[in-house]
C-alpha cells in the first residue's frame, strides 16, 4: 500500500492539493496521511520549554488542528468515496520541515504531496516559504500542485537534466510508476551550451535510456538558451502535465531553484512538479 504524507494548513491551495492526489492514486490502494501543524505565533526553537501560561493556548491550537484535519478528511471522503484508499490524521506541533523529517525516519510515507502558493501574495512565486523549506530538505519524492491547478491525468510528462547525475533506480522508481500508471510518454529534456555530451554525461544519459527502454520516450537538447525559459517553452509546445526533477545538491537544481533567480523571478512552472531528492 502507498504512503501518502499530505501537509495541509487548512486553505484552498491545499485542499488543491489533496484532491490532485487522491484523483492521481484513485486506482491504487493507498494511506493518506493528513498532517497539520501548529506552533504559537511567537515561537523560537531555543525556547522548546512550553510556560505554564501557554498550556490553554497550546490546547486550544491542537483542538483546532484537530478538527480542522477532522473536516478536511470528510470533505475528501464525501467528495470521492474511493474504497482503495483510507485516512489517517495527525496534528503535531512542530515546524512542518521538521517534522516531515521526523515522519520519514519513521518509515511513515512514500511521497509528499502539497500545494506551493505561499503567504506573499506575489503570483511570480510559486513557491511559498513552506514549500521551498520542505524542497530542500525532504528525503523522499515531493509532488507540489500550483495553486487552482485542476487534475489532469499526466500524459506527457517531462524530465529536465544535465546529466551530471548518476542516476539510480531508488531515484527513478517515482517517475516510473506514474508513467506506467498513466502509460504516459516521457520527455527527456537538456539545456547544453556546448555541442557534445561529455563521457559521463553521455553514461548517465544512456542510463536514463536502459531504464526507461519498454516506455516510451524522447530526448530532446536545446542549445544557448537560459534554462528556466527554455524549460517553459519546452513545457507549453509540447503540452507537458507534470515536470519531473531530480534535486542533486550543489548542481543544476540548487542553482536553479535556490540560486539568485529563483529568488527575483520565481520558477513559472503551472503544472505539477515532482521533486525526487538525489541521495538520502
Amino acid at each position: 500500500m502507498k504512503k501518502i504524507l499530505l501537509p495541509t494548513d487548512f486553505s484552498d491551495n491545499s485542499l488543491n492539493a489533496i484532491r490532485y492526489a487522491v484523483q492521481l492514486f484513485k486506482d491504487q490502494e493507498c494511506e493518506f496521511i493528513l498532517l497539520n501543524t501548529f506552533t504559537p505565533v511567537v515561537y523560537r526553537v531555543e525556547y522548546m520549554e512550553v510556560g505554564v501560561a501557554q498550556y490553554g493556548l497550546l490546547d486550544a491550537m491542537r483542538d483546532t488542528s484537530k478538527k480542522g484535519l477532522r473536516e478536511v478528511q470528510q470533505k475528501i471522503e464525501a467528495e470521492f468515496n474511493n474504497p482503495k484508499h483510507t485516512f489517517t490524521r495527525r496534528a503535531a506541533f512542530n515546524i512542518l520541515s521538521s517534522e516531515i523529517e521526523e515522519l520519514y525516519e519513521k518509515k511513515v510515507m512514500d511521497i509528499i504531496v502539497m500545494g506551493t502558493q505561499g503567504a506573499s501574495g506575489i503570483d511570480q512565486i510559486l513557491f511559498g516559504s513552506n514549500t521551498v523549506h520542505v524542497i530542500k530538505s525532504a528525503k523522499c519524492p515531493l509532488l507540489a500542485i500550483p495553486n487552482d491547478y485542476t487534475f489532469v491525468t499526466p500524459n506527457k510528462i517531462l524530465f529536465p537534466s544535465d546529466y551530471e547525475i548518476d542516476f539510480q533506480e531508488k531515484q527513478l522508481q517515482t517517475i516510473k510508476d506514474i508513467v506506467e500508471l498513466y502509460n504516459s510518454e516521457l520527455q527527456f529534456f537538456h539545456v547544453s551550451y556546448t555541442y557534445q555530451l561529455t563521457h559521463k554525461q553521455d553514461e548517465n544519459r544512456q542510463k536514463l535510456a536502459n531504464y526507461f527502454k519498454d516506455i516510451t520516450s524522447d530526448f530532446n537538447t536545446v542549445y544557448d538558451k537560459n534554462i528556466v525559459d527554455a524549460i517553459m517553452e519546452c513545457q507549453s509546445e509540447k503540452d507537458i502535465n507534470l515536470l519531473a526533477m531530480i534535486n542533486n545538491k550543489q548542481s543544476f537544481f540548487e542553482n536553479l531553484f535556490f540560486g539568485s533567480n529563483i529568488n527575483k523571478i520565481g520558477f513559472r512552472v503551472d503544472v505539477p512538479f515532482l521533486v525526487i531528492p538525489a541521495k538520502e
